[in-house]
């Protein structure tokens, strides 16, 4: 009550001032003056008592929805969890998500996480955690954090809705402690190519790159392909940071504008760590925020070759305004724009609901197959330093655009990860087996190369399917063989050793890794796309 008693009080002193100083108000303050009377008349006329410290929350996350999708309210108690995949680690399920009417949206899974384990994948909506609805006005940040984390050990079954699929698919998940080490992987693909695959922009991230890379330079590193893919951002300093280390001095890297916000310029201060060898850096649609600063930035400055998909479009800043409550209002002042002059951020004039079906839009026009399928009209043409022609719009469209790999589209695997029997069975097997593969192969080298998955894997893969009630088909299996074997030899890695090796066991059936040694490997290629002829 208190709360909005001087919510009232501080602005009937701002009108009082303004009319003794003889001045028309402002429409600032007659909105003020309106939202103040209208607590104070609920406060001391409405029939029941009222929570008034509730209805102005709701009135302020309402207001802000009204705004664009990123500008938020966050609750005293919620603020410093909104930082912690930043700063911390915790227990729990493993997701970045985004509330998108009022539904918990899945932006990515963390890699190595719990969610990611049992085949949780971007996108993914949850309509029911535990069996209870986990959709509608009562989903906040809070409720999440309540209903998905939790003790490591314990389990969560939460049913989600995958694209247009309408029968609901169900994940048990078990809780484990979150890795935050922001650097997934960084090995060399050969004698000559080092490859680092960044998961988010963390507060720690520039020093993790910077070990990365001296322990990749030392083995010979001469080229270098940066993963991007599925990072959905972090901090703009870290971004920064990183981009310094691929551009000379005196760069521009970003520039934010808005109608309240001057234009604010960040360039490169020195000579970073790698400014001459040939550069890959991988993108697609999970790709946000600081991803595309740094993708962007090096597109625009000709220094590589950007690979993969057109990436998520999310290029708002929010400037974080705390309130007296010890709550917070990250409010959007302005847009990141690329050296060049474009726009990451995507429109969201047609609402939030329109924004939140994006990926949908997305799919259904083609666009993850097809690089024709995307059309920008040439008011959104700009030029990089070398003259070559990139467009804005929204998102960072790559210069080699990679389909969407479709060689594990069969129903058999999709079951086998929803219903978590791949995981689980690899690792049962991983732990009944661990010292015996260590003793065997030596080392993770030795395993890669020697380590064949034959049929007594397939035949425990085809117990733990019939224990899951997985319906085994060998059409489906031989569809989608090649890759399944493999990922089952990658999880098995990843159970003995590291998150690392699954991503190394992995490199040889992934199509962006693919194209980017291609064009790594031939000179002319590599400046003919620079060039941009």
């Amino acid at each position: 009550m208190k709360s909005s008693k001087f919510f009232f009080l501080a602005f009937a002193c701002i009108i009082t001032m303004a009319a003794t100083a003889q001045q028309p108000q402002t429409k600032a303050q007659m909105n003020a003056q309106k939202l103040a009377t209208t607590l104070y008349l609920i406060e001391n006329f409405y029939v029941d008592t009222a929570n008034t410290d509730k209805v102005t929350e709701d009135a302020i996350i309402a207001a802000l929805k009204e705004l664009d999708p990123h500008s938020a309210y966050i609750s005293k108690k919620d603020v410093e969890k909104a930082n912690e995949p930043l700063v911390g680690s915790f227990e729990g399920i493993g997701v970045t998500f985004q509330l998108i009417r009022d539904t918990i949206t899945v932006i990515s899974p963390t890699a190595g996480g719990p969610s990611e384990k049992v085949g949780i994948m971007a996108g993914d909506q949850f309509i029911k955690i535990d069996g209870e609805e986990a959709f509608g006005k009562k989903v906040d940040n809070e409720y999440v954090q309540k209903h998905l984390r939790g003790k490591k050990g314990t389990k969560v079954t939460v049913s989600v809705k995958r694209g247009n699929d309408p029968e609901l698919l169900d994940f048990e998940i078990i809780r484990d402690k979150i890795p935050l080490n922001s650097i997934n992987a960084a090995y060399m693909l050969d004698n000559h190519v080092g490859y680092i695959k960044l998961d988010r922009f963390a507060q720690e991230s520039t020093q993790e790159f910077k070990e990365a890379f001296a322990k990749l330079q030392a083995q010979g590193m001469e080229s270098l392909i940066f993963d991007l893919r599925g990072n959905t951002g972090g901090y703009l300093n870290t971004a920064i940071d990183l981009v310094d280390q691929f551009l000379t001095e005196d760069k521009l890297i970003v520039f934010t504008e808005g109608i309240h916000s001057p234009r604010q310029e960040w360039r490169s201060k020195k000579s970073g760590l790698y400014t001459t060898g040939k550069l890959v850096v991988l993108i697609d649609e999970g790709s946000a925020s600081a991803s595309e600063i740094l993708s962007g930035a090096i597109q625009d400055h000709d220094r590589g070759v950007v690979i993969g998909r057109r990436s998520f479009g999310k290029g708002l800043v929010q400037r974080p305004f705390n309130l007296n409550d010890g709550s917070q209002i990250r409010l959007t002042t302005s847009r990141y724009h690329t050296p060049s002059g474009r726009c990451i951020q995507r429109p969201y004039e047609k609402g939030v609901e329109d924004y939140g079906l994006e990926m949908e839009k997305r799919l259904k026009h083609g666009e993850y197959y097809h690089a024709d399928s995307i059309h920008f009209p040439d008011s959104l043409k700009y030029k990089t330093d070398g003259g070559r022609t990139v467009y804005g719009g929204g998102g960072i469209m790559p210069d080699l655009f990679i389909p969407v790999d479709t060689a594990y589209n069969s129903k058999l695997y999709t079951n086998l990860v929803r219903k978590g029997a791949l995981n689980r069975f690899t690792t049962d097997y991983s732990l009944k087996y661990r010292d015996a593969i260590k003793a065997q192969y030596g080392d993770f080298e030795h395993f890669n190369k020697d380590f064949i998955v034959g049929e007594d894997l397939i035949n425990g893969l085809k117990a733990a399917a019939q224990d899951a009630k997985v319906e085994w088909n060998d059409e489906q299996f031989k569809r989608s063989e090649k890759f399944m074997l493999l990922q089952m030899k990658a999880l098995i890695a990843r159970n003995v050793w590291e998150t690392q090796q699954y991503y190394q066991v992995m490199a040889s059936v992934d199509p962006g890794i693919k194209k980017a040694m291609e064009v790594l490997d031939n000179e002319r290629e590599y400046k003919r796309i620079l060039k941009g002829k």
